[in-house]
C-alpha cells in the first residue's frame, strides 16, 4: 500500500524499452513529463540503429526526470524492461512502449488502485470497456483472444487483455521478479508470477492507438507460439519460489489468498 502521505508526491517510475523509436520517442517522453506522481523515466534503447539513443541523451540532458540506460547489443524488449525495472526507484513502476500505441494521458487511471491502496498489480485493457481503439489485424485480435483465455485457464485470474502494454506494479513487486523470458515474453511471464504471488490484480480500460507492420509495428507469429510455450514454462513448471529473488510483503494474512481480479470502469 502507497503511503497516504505520499499522494502529492513523486513516487511513480515508468520504463521505456525503445528499439528503433526516433519518429515517436520525443513526443513519448514530452507527455509523460506531464503525468502526476513522476519520479523518473527510465528510458532503455536496445541498441537501435536510428537516432533513438541520441534522441534520448537530448531528451535526459533537457529533463532531469529522464535516465538513459542503453544495450551494446540487441536482446529483445523483455531484455530492456528487465535492465530498466532494475534501475527503478518509485513505489509504483509501469511500463510506456515508446511508439504511442498507448496514451500517457491514461497512466493516471491505471495506477490510481494502487495508489488507493486496493491493488498491487493493474493491468489496462483494450476490451474491458471499448475506448477509442484504432481497427487493425482481426489474426491479432483472435491471437490476444487465445493467449488470454488459456493464460487464464492456468492461473485461474479471469483477465480480459493478458497482452496488453500497460502494466503497473508495486515497485517492490517487479525488482524482485525473476525474469527469464525473451523476446515479448514479458507479458505471459509477469501474469503467471504475479498470480503465483496472490497478487491484488485490477483491470482499468485503455485505448489503443495500434500499429500497422508498414508503420514500425514490431511483434508477429514467432512471438506468438513462443507465448504458448511460455504460458505452459511460467505456470506449471516454474514455482513461487523461483519467481522472485525475496518474496514480496503483500497485505497481511494475503500471501496466500486465491488472486483476486477486479473490473475499474473510469469514474465519471
Amino acid at each position: 500500500m502507497i503511503n497516504p502521505d505520499s499522494l502529492a508526491s513523486e513516487v511513480l517510475s515508468i520504463v521505456v524499452p525503445a528499439f528503433n523509436e526516433e519518429a515517436t520517442l520525443a513526443r513519448v517522453v514530452e507527455k509523460l513529463i506531464e503525468v502526476p506522481y513522476l519520479r523518473e523515466i527510465v528510458i532503455v534503447d536496445d541498441c537501435s540503429s536510428d537516432r533513438t539513443l541520441a534522441i534520448a541523451r537530448g531528451l535526459e540532458a533537457r529533463y532531469p526526470q529522464v535516465r538513459v540506460l542503453h544495450h551494446e547489443q540487441n536482446r529483445g524488449k523483455t531484455h530492456a524492461l528487465r535492465t530498466g525495472f532494475a534501475e527503478t526507484r518509485g513505489d509504483i513502476v509501469i511500463v510506456q512502449d515508446a511508439d504511442l500505441e498507448y496514451d500517457p494521458t491514461e497512466i493516471k487511471e491505471v495506477v490510481q488502485p494502487i495508489i488507493d491502496g486496493v491493488a498491487d498489480v493493474v493491468f489496462g485493457s483494450r476490451f474491458l470497456v471499448r475506448k477509442a481503439a484504432r481497427v487493425l489485424y482481426f489474426y491479432h485480435y483472435l491471437a490476444n483472444k487465445g493467449l488470454t483465455f488459456l493464460s487464464n485457464l492456468l492461473t485461474n485470474v479471469n483477465l480480459s487483455d493478458v497482452e496488453t502494454g500497460y502494466k503497473a506494479f508495486r515497485g517492490e513487486i517487479i525488482r524482485n521478479m525473476v525474469i527469464t523470458s525473451k523476446g515479448f515474453g514479458f507479458e505471459i511471464e509477469v501474469t503467471a508470477k504475479v498470480a503465483k504471488l496472490g497478487c491484488a490484480i485490477f483491470e482499468v480500460p485503455i485505448s489503443y492507438y495500434g500499429r500497422t507492420y508498414e508503420q514500425g509495428k514490431k511483434i508477429g507469429m514467432k512471438d506468438g507460439i513462443a507465448a504458448l510455450w511460455y504460458i505452459v514454462r511460467y505456470n506449471w513448471l516454474t514455482s513461487r519460489e523461483a519467481s522472485y529473488r525475496h518474496i514480496p510483503m503483500l497485505e497481511p494474512g494475503r500471501v496466500d489468498n486465491p488472486p483476486q481480479v477486479s473490473n475499474l470502469a473510469h469514474k465519471a
